[in-house]
């Protein structure tokens, strides 16, 4: 949704000039109107900046109303315009999520109240950016609405690369703490010594280094939420105090001598078998069944195979709104095949990197299959062998990198299979990719 003042909304009919009156009166009561003559570049619209309402004619003749409702429920309210004998499908729309629906030929005064109330009746609340809808999907969007009304800790399960941070935020965005802060925060991205002041605090002179107070993400998210992903790397001794903060509401800083109240959600989030953890003795049994009140688990990609074209465009859409240097326009029926055959170790995140390769790199306004394996041929083919054998000397680290990167791909990406097989833990690959990162981002 715009983060603008005046709202947004997007009108869709085949009959342009039909969607542009509507937009014309919309503008006129302040609205910021776009129109799209079609339900293709309906979808492409709202997935480069989703508006705060869609108003869509049902019959087109290439991508129906109904697809754009699908698309868009779960980022706008929509309306839906119907032609004389076609209440059956408006009620259909409706059971998908519409909003609400008008008989044409509609009166714009009518249209315009009922798109303020639209928006007022979602609150201005941040929307997730989660697009699909497959019944796999669909069903983690529905149980995030659902508990989002009460307020109690949520475990967020999936791989890396599934978007469980969005799912967080759906969740945020659908609750009464809507309004408040949203903090997230990657448990096995901190330095172990400072996990505890990251998250409570810290005074002045706490330690070496700690030249004033400062406030930790727990106040940082007061009256919000707080999404601790990769919750299974947190240290035990930590996993002890979290639990306190769970239970008594109230957070000490390192080195203060009295509690404070927090008021703050927690939502984690994990790729580990936190079981396994638990019997390993790495995990906090008391704090698992503390977290994991509302279960919620992200399917991974390969799961979910019906949203990878309707992802692929999303991404497109969104490179290009953003200004991306490309000429690449759609992706042609073959080349989205080929998506949709890949398995994505790397899930929703491996897929956008491609697609944002495929935009900067493609030369032509559609790509096609050919395309694909010329400049992601990893999607077409089996993956690399790690070969010992070497040209040339080369540092013992870049071995390294190059063996750990082949057991990810071997693996699917899944860091604590691979980590169990190289004898790490698996903060440890997570360290070392952000430290990879690093190194190639460096002059």
């Amino acid at each position: 949704m715009s983060s603008s003042r005046n709202p947004s909304v997007v009108v869709v009919d085949d009959h342009l000039d039909m969607a542009r009156l509507v937009a014309g009166k919309l503008v006129d009561d302040g609205w910021r109107a776009r129109v799209a003559d079609s339900g293709r570049a309906a979808l492409a619209a709202i997935a480069a900046d989703p508006p705060d309402v869609v108003i869509t004619d049902l019959r087109m003749p290439d991508i129906d109303g109904l697809a754009v409702v699908d698309a868009a429920r779960h980022t706008s309210a929509v309306i839906v315009m119907t032609a004389f004998g076609e209440i059956a499908t408006a009620v259909e729309a409706m059971r998908r999520g519409a909003w609400h629906y008008v008989s044409k030929p509609v009166r714009l005064a009518e249209l315009v109240q009922l798109a303020r109330r639209a928006l007022a009746e979602r609150g201005g609340a941040a929307v997730t950016q989660i697009v699909g809808t497959s019944t796999a999907i669909q069903e983690v969007l529905a149980a995030a609405v659902r508990v989002a009304r009460a307020d109690v800790p949520v475990l967020v399960r999936g791989e890396t690369g599934t978007g469980k941070e969005l799912v967080a935020h759906a969740i945020h965005a659908a609750s009464d703490r809507r309004d408040g802060p949203f903090v997230a925060i990657n448990c096995a991205a901190m330095p172990e010594g400072l996990v505890e002041s990251e998250l409570f605090g810290h005074t002045r002179g706490a330690f070496t280094g700690a030249t004033a107070d400062r406030e930790g993400v727990f106040g940082a998210a007061s009256g919000g939420t707080l999404f601790l992903d990769e919750i299974g790397d947190m240290p035990l001794a930590i996993q002890a105090k979290l639990l306190r903060v769970l239970q008594e509401h109230e957070v000490r800083a390192v080195g203060a001598d009295r509690t404070h109240a927090v008021d703050v959600r927690v939502i984690a989030g994990t790729h580990q078998d936190l079981e396994q953890r638990v019997r390993d003795g790495r995990f906090r049994s008391d704090l698992l069944y503390r977290l994991d009140v509302v279960p919620i688990r992200v399917p991974a990609l390969r799961e979910r195979r019906d949203d990878i074209a309707l992802l692929a465009q999303h991404f497109l859409a969104r490179t290009r709104a953003r200004g991306g240097a490309t000429c690449v326009e759609r992706f042609s029926d073959d080349l989205l095949a080929a998506l949709r055959s890949y398995g994505w170790p790397g899930n929703v995140r491996e897929l956008e990197n491609v697609v944002q390769r495929l935009a900067i790199l493609g030369t032509a306004s559609e790509l096609d299959a050919g395309d694909l394996r010329r400049l992601a041929p990893h999607l077409t083919g089996s993956p690399p062998a790690f070969e010992t054998a070497r040209d040339e000397l080369v540092p013992l680290r870049e071995v390294e990198d190059q063996y750990i990167a082949w057991v990810m791909q071997r693996c699917d990406a899944n860091r604590t299979r691979a980590a169990q097989i190289l004898g790490v833990d698996p903060s440890t690959l997570y360290r070392r990719a952000q430290s990879t990162r690093t190194r190639k981002d460096e002059p």
